[in-house]
């Protein structure tokens, strides 16, 4: 409610209002997370439960059932104090002044946005056919709180094409008073979106504790602590990168800093952009023999596609000393074999350039095999007195991304529809080897060939550069085996295609010769998720459907729980069509025993994501102790559904080992992936939360929502110890002809006569598919519209949702309202969303009326005092007043709450205008004739 009333507060003033870095969150039921460590040792903004980065702009969320405030922009602005610690200010607008006049007759106000424009046409009336369309069109409009959250939840798929990479070069610091270090590393990072991910490789140092960003003033932007290993790789990610320093690394303004030996050891680095990242694929580190002599390099090389010509960039530090002349310095690279020279080039480079590019041409069999084996070694030397030098070996470029494979059958040379899978993970070695893991399952007959290929040079005709089918098992289950070993000897031209994403892996079958089974070997980007490099991923296949779909497609996906048993998972597909790519959901399935898989059950099916493309990732963390212990058994299963194939076209079966007995015990939420999120809890610790509402002889948590015992129209939501049941609010349907389908709570329209309504009343009881939307928690019969249900607030008549047929889809749309010719329309009733031209007698409701009080002010709520015990309607800007809502002024705490409805007798209620609860129309009409009797006997009486 705190939350409520500071936004409350600024959508009346519309002006700036400011709140420091160290506000505390108010105490919501639910606190969204934004980085577990986001406030330690950062700046920003805290606001209505969230954290901001500086430079961040936002609208305001007044929460359900109100929404965003599209017409008010925040800005979380960076001050300075007195001491120069820089900390965040928050300061707001209204932006609806500054809107432009529509140049046309009739403008629309489109969902999520504060100004009127000018509609486009059929075109823009029909801009989303469907939320994935619509989300994918609009990344901005992710808080339309009458969505199914799996639609804003997903953290979508990092398009390699709009990533943007840097790397940089880490060296001791030798002209300051910082601990030095002979250490040199070489970072490479992946801007996507506002993520930052890196991967560091380090010589001549140990560990490191921890990696610092540094801004351009040389305070500390970001700190990542370094978890222990064994190797010389580092993996990390920084989320949420704040547009002020999104534009200083575009601007290569930001530094990186290593420590290692609590603080004795430091190394440092500039991070730039670089145009030989794109195509690298070799790479070296390149340190000095000398201790603490602050001098570095990196290789960037690669080989040219058609000839045998290695392309190097170095990148140096240290070997021309700062302070000396602006004069080219000579120097002397020298590529060795075993101390051997093989080639030598010489260049000039100066203290302020010490970059160049060169190309090693024409490499022989002898110099190629060295390179493959990581035995090349490339050396820069200083000419004249006092040489300097720093050597490093050559190996294959070293990243924290996985290379991995999803074969199907509509990726084969000749496509196909078999239901089958393949997945394979690659480990590329520093000596050359490559290490495989291939499983397939699903086949129509035996695997006769496993083979590493290059793209067909001609049409049918293959390109086959490694045959590993000796390494193949065939397993117990038919259709299905695995392949595990090693590449012992693999070219440099092989790696260097294999790190380009150009090469494949081919399954031959005894039915299909040339190939059932096939999948590009490609790149996937690092993303913090362990369960890559300790597991292998699960397959997802046609097969695996019940019953089994005959699909092109197929996939796999690593899944994982962590110490908060939050769900982590990411899932790859491959195969699909066009069509079918178009939309994608991706489910949980929990059930008792395999045996029983049953569609039509959705006690325990969760919504993971709904994504485009071949990618999807992210985290599930409301999960009940039941889908826990369906994990921990191995009774879950990953399915992917697509257009085509709704009720599932490729699934696996998950086991994850876990101890989560009590559900999810995490305390936030990340990136606000579900809003609406409740976590189960021990029903021993509900009984002691003096928050939780006991009904129907079972206790609920705050926050919760179910559908009642004694009539399954209604939802009932659990608001601190105030349990609100809410009856179902039915569309209104323009159909002449309707029926009442005996297990739904809305008629739906019929197109057929009369006399096959029964016929098709039957039908719809006996098909099984439909759309389950979270926020009812309800199934709902395909072609039925409702009204989606927001607590505490009931039934939002803003909004329809429909239940896109067989395809299992929901789609929700704010209502269009019509055109209104009067120039002062008002709001009947405050849950309407479309004003009404006001008869004569009616005097409008003004949006900025403003409510007085009067005697000692206990309570504060917007702008206005209210005495203790003091009732009243909040109001909310844009929409006015709601008088369904009450709060009151309970001891300085204001509370509010919808007005509770009785239980009706009838069958068919119906809502008057102005009025909260829905009426009996019998009710209704012997009220209206008592009113007339009662005129009658006034009249009579004059």
């Amino acid at each position: 409610m705190e939350a409520l009333r500071v936004l409350w507060i600024l959508g009346f003033a519309c002006i700036a209002s400011a709140l420091g870095s160290r506000l505390k969150t108010p105490a919501l039921p639910i606190q969204p997370e934004r980085e577990p460590m986001i406030s330690k040792g950062l700046s920003g903004c805290s606001f209505g439960g969230r954290f901001y980065s500086l430079e961040d702009t936002w609208h305001p969320d007044l929460g359900e059932p109100f929404g965003v405030m599209h017409c008010v922009m925040c800005h979380c602005e960076p001050q300075r104090s007195r001491r120069g610690k820089v900390f965040g200010k928050v300061s707001c607008r209204n932006m609806k002044q500054d809107c432009p006049e529509p140049t046309c007759d009739d403008p629309v106000l489109l969902p999520g946005h504060c100004c009127k424009t000018c509609p486009k046409g059929d075109s823009g009336r029909k801009e989303a056919e469907s939320l994935f369309e619509f989300f994918q069109e609009k990344d901005d409009d992710l808080h339309k709180s009458y969505n199914d959250r799996s639609y804003i939840s997903s953290e979508e798929n990092s398009n390699r094409d709009s990533a943007t990479d840097f790397v940089a070069l880490l060296t001791g610091v030798t002209d300051s008073w910082l601990p030095s270090s002979s250490g040199v590393a070489r970072a490479r990072f992946t801007l996507t979106r506002t993520s930052l991910t890196f991967s560091i490789t380090f010589q001549r140092m140990n560990r490191p504790s921890a990696i610092t960003f540094l801004d351009s003033d040389g305070n500390t932007a970001f700190e990542f602590r370094v978890p222990r290993a064994d190797t010389d790789m580092i993996c990390g990610v920084w989320k949420n990168l704040p547009k002020s320093h999104m534009r200083q690394l575009e601007a290569e303004q930001l530094r990186v800093s290593m420590t290692a030996d609590n603080k004795k050891e430091e190394i440092q680095g500039k991070i730039i952009k670089h145009r030989a990242l794109f195509a690298e694929t070799f790479s070296s580190i390149l340190t000095s023999d000398e201790v603490h002599s602050g001098m570095g390099g990196i290789a960037m090389l690669t080989l040219s596609d058609t000839e045998n010509n290695l392309h190097f960039i170095l990148i140096l530090q240290g070997l021309v000393p700062h302070g000396s002349t602006s004069a080219k310095v000579p120097v002397r690279v020298k590529l060795l074999y075993r101390q051997h020279l093989l080639r030598e080039i010489r260049a000039n480079i100066t203290a302020d350039d010490s970059d160049f590019a060169e190309v090693l041409a024409d490499l022989n069999s002898r110099e190629l095999f060295w390179l493959s084996r990581g035995q090349l070694q490339i050396s820069v030397e200083t000419e004249g007195q006092n040489p300097r030098q720093i050597s490093g070996y050559i190996s294959g470029r070293r990243s924290c991304d996985t290379l991995q494979s999803v074969m199907s059958s509509g990726s084969a040379l000749t496509p196909g529809k078999t239901g089958g899978v393949g997945s394979a993970v690659f480990t590329l070695h520093h000596n050359g080897s490559l290490d495989y893991q291939v499983l397939v399952a699903g086949l129509s007959s035996a695997v006769v060939g496993v083979t590493i290929e290059m793209k067909p040079r001609r049409r049918s005709k293959r390109s086959v550069l490694y045959d590993i089918t000796a390494d193949f098992a065939t397993a117990e289950e038919r259709g299905s085996g695995r392949a595990v070993g090693s590449c012992s000897r693999v070219e440099a031209r092989h790696i260097h295609m294999l790190l380009q994403n150009e090469l494949f892996i081919n399954i031959a079958t005894a039915e299909q010769q040339e190939g059932e089974l096939r999948g590009q070997i490609r790149m996937l980007p690092y993303n913090r998720l362990d369960a890559r490099r300790n597991e292998l991923p699960v397959p997802l296949a046609g097969q695996f459907v019940s019953p089994p779909v005959r699909t092109g497609a197929a996939g796999h996906a690593w899944v994982s729980v962590d110490e908060q048993c939050h769900l982590h998972y990411e899932i790859v597909v491959n195969g699909l069509s066009k069509s079918e790519d178009a939309s994608i959901d991706a489910h949980l399935h929990g059930l008792a025993e395999i045996g029983e898989m049953d569609d039509s059950s959705t006690n325990h099916k969760r919504l993971l994501t709904g994504f485009y493309g071949q990618q999807a990732q992210g985290v599930l963390k409301d999960i009940s102790v039941e889908l826990l212990r369906h994990l921990d058994e191995g009774t879950a299963y990953i399915q992917v559904s697509t257009k085509m194939n709704p009720r599932g076209e490729i699934r696996g079966r998950i086991h994850v080992p876990n101890s989560c007995e009590f559900g999810s015990r995490g305390e936030v939420v990340e990136e606000a992936e579900f809003d609406d999120l409740v976590f189960v809890r021990d029903p021993a610790e509900l009984r002691k939360d003096p928050h939780t509402c006991f009904f129907e002889g079972e206790h609920h948590a705050h926050g919760s929502q179910w559908t009642p015992q004694y009539n399954t129209c209604f939802t009932c939501t659990c608001q601190k110890k105030t349990v609100i049941c809410d009856p179902v609010i039915c569309p209104a349907l323009s159909c002449p002809h309707t029926i009442q389908p005996e297990d739904q709570c809305c008629p739906i329209c019929d197109e057929k006569k009369e006399t096959k309504q029964t016929a098709a009343v039957e039908k719809v009881e006996e098909n099984p598919e439909g759309c389950y939307f979270e926020g009812d928690q309800k199934m709902h019969a395909p072609g039925t519209t409702w009204h989606p249900f927001v607590p505490p607030f009931g039934y939002i008549k803003c909004a329809v949702c429909t239940c896109k047929g067989s395809t299992g889809e929901v789609h929700c749309e704010k209502v269009t309202c019509p055109p209104l010719t009067c120039s002062r329309p008002i709001r009947r009733n405050p849950s309407d969303c479309c004003k009404e031209c006001p008869a004569e007698d009616t005097p409008p409701l003004e949006d900025d009326e403003m409510m007085q009080a009067d005697g000692t002010r206990h309570c504060k709520f917007g702008k206005n005092y209210y005495q203790n015990s003091e009732h009243w309607h909040p109001r909310v800007p844009l929409v006015g007043e709601m008088k369904c809502i009450t709060c009151w002024c309970d001891h300085g705490v204001t509370k509010c709450q919808r007005k509770q409805c009785p239980l009706l007798s009838c069958s068919n209620p119906i809502r008057r205008e102005g009025k909260c609860c829905p009426e009996c129309i019998e009710d209704i009409m012997e009220k209206e004739e008592m009113a007339k009797m009662v005129e009658k006997k006034k009249n009579w009486r004059h």
